[in-house]
């Protein structure tokens, strides 16, 4: 229930009150062969300039591809373009004039030749999971994200119940950990996204959260954070939290394309 009040004070309050300084994520996890790598790395580069186009039009505010790991054949998927966005409406109705992107980014190409490369397009990768995501909480900080960066990103299941709970322990205790290992040099950039899009029962997860390195020598520096000095009220805060939700699949993402 509360999940489909969320989703229709989205559709209610639209643009004008919702959208204000948030930001919105467009999650596309790929299935892509071992065969078609070359491929499939190949059509990305393609995409890349049309993303190029539609960022300086205002149609989205940016667009990544990650590497996944482990993201062997039997563990999922291997690569996840994300697509950002400032507004739902935008997001959710796939607003703007995508001809025209497609014009400026290659203006000698024919209709013919395209639609070559989105038939190229659909069989070097399976797109198998689209989802729809609202960031609702992230560290305060100035992380640029360069190619190269390092990303834990967790999938989450929270049940109805536990909703609000949840939550809470992810702003409350774990985002000020998360700013303190900032602050110390030991991670980028933390995030928390709430799930707008599969909803239901059967969804298999509901948030997403981001851990974000500059590389693997910071992530493993961050491992060696001695937390000798939490109390045990926080102690049992933090294991009260972690019992609220069932993280159900990690992957480490390394970002390969970006634009901005």
């Amino acid at each position: 229930m509360k999940k489909l009040l969320m989703l229709i004070a989205i559709i209610l309050f639209g643009n004008s009150v919702i959208a204000q300084n948030k930001l919105y994520l467009l999650f596309e996890f790929m299935k892509v062969e071992a065969a078609q790598e070359g491929a499939y790395l190949e059509t990305e580069t393609f995409w890349q300039k049309i993303q190029e186009q539609r960022t300086k039009n205002g149609d989205i505010i940016g667009w990544d591809l990650w590497s996944l790991q482990p993201g062997g054949k039997d563990q999922g998927y291997q690569y996840l373009t994300v697509t950002l966005y400032n507004d739902p409406v935008k997001m959710m109705s796939g607003a703007g004039n995508f001809e025209a992107a497609i014009k400026a980014a290659y203006p000698k190409m024919s209709e013919e030749e395209f639609n070559e490369k989105f038939i190229s397009t659909a069989k070097s990768r399976d797109l198998a999971v689209r989802i729809y995501l609202e960031q609702i909480a992230s560290t305060k900080d100035d992380f640029k994200m360069p190619i190269g960066t390092i990303a834990g990103i967790n999938l989450m299941k929270v049940s109805d119940a536990n909703f609000e709970n949840y939550e809470k322990f992810e702003n409350e205790i774990f985002k000020p950990y998360a700013q303190k290992e900032i602050e110390a040099g030991n991670r980028g950039n933390w995030g928390l996204m709430r799930c707008m899009l599969p909803m239901g029962s059967d969804v298999y997860a509901t948030h997403i959260t981001s851990d974000m390195y500059e590389d693997y020598k910071q992530l493993f520096n961050n491992n060696m954070t001695d937390y000798s000095t939490i109390s045990e009220a926080e102690t049992k805060k933090f294991q009260d939290g972690l019992a609220t939700r069932d993280m159900k699949y990690k992957y480490m993402g390394t970002l390969i394309k970006k634009v901005r």
